[in-house]
């Protein structure tokens, strides 16, 4: 993004981060993925998946990442009223899960549960650049 210096009449690059909001009922992931994300994306969180859809709708994040399998909510239900949402429909999400490994989710073509998908165990490069894809669209 390029601002303007009201003074001096140049533009001055800023880096502008996008923002992620993170939904997983573990409060150690969260924390993990904040933490491992932060130097990457501006970061939102909660660990009450009903809270998604208003986060959401408040902070317009360019990606979510929600776990799958989370108790009261499921991911897919969280999608759901994410879709329905004329505010939210188009934002990607990317799921969570601990149900398969990273090899696994890597023969699925990087799919779970019918939308993208990484395994929790997978390592931070291969998350981050799956994220990137994900925004880049």
């Amino acid at each position: 993004m390029l601002l303007y210096h009201p003074k001096k009449l140049r533009s001055v690059e800023v880096d502008v981060k996008k923002k992620v909001l993170v939904v997983d009922d573990d409060e150690t992931v969260v924390a993990y993925l904040v933490a491992r994300l932060t130097r990457h994306y501006d970061l939102v969180s909660t660990t009450d998946p009903r809270k998604a859809l208003s986060l959401a709708r408040s902070e317009c994040p360019d990606l979510i990442l929600c776990d799958i399998d989370m108790p009261g909510m499921s991911g897919g239900d969280v999608v759901a009223a994410l879709a329905l949402d004329p505010q939210t429909f188009s934002i990607p999400v990317m799921y969570l899960t601990a149900l398969v490994s990273p090899e696994e989710t890597r023969d699925m073509d990087g799919y779970v549960g019918g939308r993208p998908g990484i395994a929790k165990k997978a390592p931070l490069s291969e998350l981050l650049s799956r994220m990137e894809g994900l925004i880049a669209n």
